[in-house]
C-alpha cells in the first residue's frame, strides 16, 4: 500500500512538474531549413512561446527581440534584404532555434485549382523537365489540403530544394514559373504552392469578404440552405432506409427479390471560404513578392458573378496580408481559361468567353497581369498539358508588373472601335513590334454585327496598329467580336508571338 501511495505521489509531482516546465520557443511551418526570404522588403518572422516570454530573432548583422503577447504569439520584422545567402537565422527564448540555408529572392504564392495543381510529371515535357530540375535557387514549399471551417494558424510542411526527388509532383505551370523567372532575374526564388482541383474561387475568398456586400452574400447564404437542406434530406433517407429494410425482410420471407435501397442524397460540398481558411489564412503574413493564379473552369457559367468576386478575393488576400509601403498591393497574376470543348459553325454565344471577359475586367486592379493562353488549350481536355508557355508568360508578366521591367510581356488588348462606312476599326493595346496572323495566314476569329446585333463571321485585315473588320452581309456595323466561343478558331499575335486576348466591343468594359 505504501509502494502504491509512493508512486501516486510521484506521478503527481511529475504532472505538476511537467505543467510548470516552460514551453519551447515555436516557429511557423514557414520558417524552416531551405527558405526563402522576400527581397527588398520587411521579413515578418513569428511563433508561439509562453506568455510573456522574451524572444530574439538574429538573422545575418540583424538582432530583433519582443515579448509573447498573452496568447504565446510573437512576431518580429526583419529590416528589408538585398537578394542573396545562404543566411542563418537563429531564435531565441528559454530555448534555442536555428534555421538554416535560408535565401533572399522572390517569393511567389501558386494557387487556384486543377490546372494550378496539375503536377510537372504530368505535363508535356514533364519528364525532362524533371530531370533537369536540380537547382539550389528554387526552393519549393507544398501547403497540404486542408478544407477549415476557420481560420488555421499554422501548417504542416517544410521548404525543399529544388530537385528531380521533389519536382514531380509539384505544380507544373508554378514550376515552369519559378525556373522562368529565376533564369531571367538571377536571384533566388521560393515557390508557396496550395490549390485544390476542381474548385471555386469562393472557397479561396474569407467569410468577411463574402459577407460584405450584396452580390456576394448568396454564396455563404446559398451554401448554409444546402447544409439545412442536406440535412433534412439524410433523416428522410434514414426513414428510407428502415422502411426498405422491413420491405426486403418482407420480399426475402415470400421468396420475392428485394427491392434497391433508397440512394444515399448528395452532400453539399466544400463550403465557401474553407480553403482561404485551411490553405491561405495559415500563410499570413509571410513575405511575398506575388501571386500566380490558375482558376475561372468552376465558375464558368457565372461570369456576371466573377466580375465581382475575382476582384474581390485578390483584395481580400493583399488586405489581410497586410505588407508595408509599395509590397501592400503585391502583383497577382491570373491565367485567362484556355479554348476547350467543341468548335462552333457560326457565331454564338458563350459562358467561357463570358468568364474570360470577366478575368480580363479584373486588370483594373493595380498590379495585376494576365497570361492569354486561347491559343494553347485542347479542345477534349479541360487541362492543356503545355505548362511551359504558361509559366513562361506569367513570368513575362512577373518581370513587367513586379520588377518594372520594360519588356513587351502581353498579347493585343483591345482599345476602341471607330466605324467608317461599311467597316470597323478596331485598335490594340500591347502591340508590341507589331500585330501579325499567326503563320502568316489569313486572318481568323472576328465576327460583325450590324444593328440587329446578329453576328455572322469577318473578313479581317491588319493596318499599322489596328485591324479592320468588315462583312458584305453588314452595312453598318456597330459591334465586333473576336474569339468569342467556347474553343475559337483565331490566329491574332503581336510579333513577339503572344496572342490576343478574346474581346467584344458590345459587352461589359471596365478601362
Amino acid at each position: 500500500m505504501r509502494r502504491i501511495l509512493h508512486s501516486a505521489a510521484v506521478l503527481a509531482a511529475l504532472v505538476l512538474v511537467a505543467r510548470a516546465a516552460p514551453a519551447d520557443v515555436k516557429l511557423h511551418a514557414l520558417f524552416t531549413d531551405n527558405a526563402v526570404f522576400q527581397r527588398d522588403i520587411a521579413v515578418p518572422v513569428w511563433g508561439i512561446a509562453d506568455p510573456g516570454e522574451e524572444v530574439t530573432v538574429s538573422c545575418g548583422s540583424q538582432k530583433k527581440s519582443v515579448k509573447a503577447g498573452a496568447d504565446g504569439a510573437w512576431k518580429v520584422r526583419l529590416d528589408p534584404m538585398k537578394a542573396g545567402g545562404p543566411l542563418e537565422m537563429t531564435v531565441t527564448g528559454k530555448n534555442t532555434l536555428a534555421v538554416k540555408n535560408i535565401l533572399v529572392g522572390e517569393v511567389w504564392i501558386c494557387s487556384g485549382q486543377s490546372n494550378m495543381e496539375m503536377s510537372l510529371r504530368s505535363c508535356a515535357g514533364g519528364k525532362e523537365a524533371v530531370e533537369a530540375s536540380a537547382n539550389p535557387k528554387i526552393r519549393l514549399f507544398t501547403v497540404p489540403k486542408k478544407p477549415a471551417e476557420a481560420p488555421v494558424r499554422d501548417v504542416n510542411a517544410s521548404w525543399k530544394e529544388c530537385g528531380p526527388d521533389i519536382t514531380p509532383g509539384f505544380s507544373g505551370a508554378g514550376y515552369f514559373f519559378g525556373r522562368e523567372l529565376q533564369a531571367a532575374l538571377d536571384v533566388p526564388v521560393g515557390l508557396i504552392h496550395t490549390s485544390w482541383g476542381g474548385t471555386a474561387a469562393e472557397l479561396w475568398t474569407s467569410t468577411r469578404v463574402l459577407e460584405s456586400g450584396p452580390e456576394l452574400k448568396p454564396l455563404a447564404e446559398g451554401h448554409q440552405k444546402a447544409v439545412a437542406a442536406f440535412a433534412e434530406a439524410k433523416a428522410r433517407h434514414a426513414e428510407a432506409l428502415e422502411e426498405h429494410k422491413k420491405t426486403a425482410e418482407k420480399a426475402k420471407a415470400e421468396g420475392k427479390e428485394s427491392p434497391p435501397a433508397p440512394k444515399a442524397p448528395r452532400g453539399p460540398g466544400m463550403a465557401p471560404s474553407c480553403l482561404y481558411n485551411g490553405m491561405i489564412a495559415p500563410l499570413i503574413p509571410y513575405g511575398v513578392g506575388g501571386a500566380i493564379w490558375y482558376q475561372g473552369e468552376s465558375n464558368a457559367g457565372r461570369a456576371a458573378q466573377y466580375r465581382t468576386l475575382f476582384p474581390a478575393m485578390i483584395t481580400n488576400w493583399r488586405e489581410d496580408w497586410g505588407q508595408e509601403g509599395p509590397a501592400r498591393d503585391f502583383p497577382f497574376l491570373f491565367v485567362q481559361l484556355a479554348n476547350f470543348m467543341a468548335r462552333k459553325a457560326e457565331p454564338g454565344e458563350s459562358g467561357w468567353a463570358e468568364l474570360r471577359e470577366a478575368q480580363t475586367m479584373t486588370l483594373s486592379l493595380p498590379k495585376t497581369g494576365m497570361a492569354v493562353i486561347i491559343d494553347i488549350g485542347d479542345a477534349k481536355d479541360i487541362h492543356p498539358k503545355n505548362k511551359l508557355d504558361i509559366g513562361r508568360r506569367l513570368a513575362l508578366a512577373a518581370q513587367h508588373v513586379a520588377c518594372g521591367k520594360e519588356l513587351v510581356y502581353s498579347g493585343p488588348m483591345y482599345d476602341a472601335m471607330t466605324v467608317e462606312g461599311e467597316k470597323a476599326r478596331i485598335r490594340f493595346k500591347h502591340v508590341g513590334g507589331g500585330l501579325e496572323a499567326k503563320g502568316g495566314e489569313k486572318l481568323t476569329g472576328f465576327a460583325i454585327a450590324g444593328e440587329d446585333k446578329k453576328y455572322v463571321w469577318a473578313e479581317a485585315k491588319i493596318e499599322k496598329d489596328a485591324v479592320v473588320v468588315w462583312s458584305p452581309s453588314v452595312a453598318k456595323p456597330v459591334a465586333v467580336r473576336y474569339a468569342w466561343a467556347d474553343n475559337p478558331e483565331c490566329n491574332l499575335v503581336n510579333k513577339e508571338g503572344l496572342p490576343a486576348s478574346p474581346f467584344r466591343t458590345d459587352g461589359p468594359r471596365k478601362e
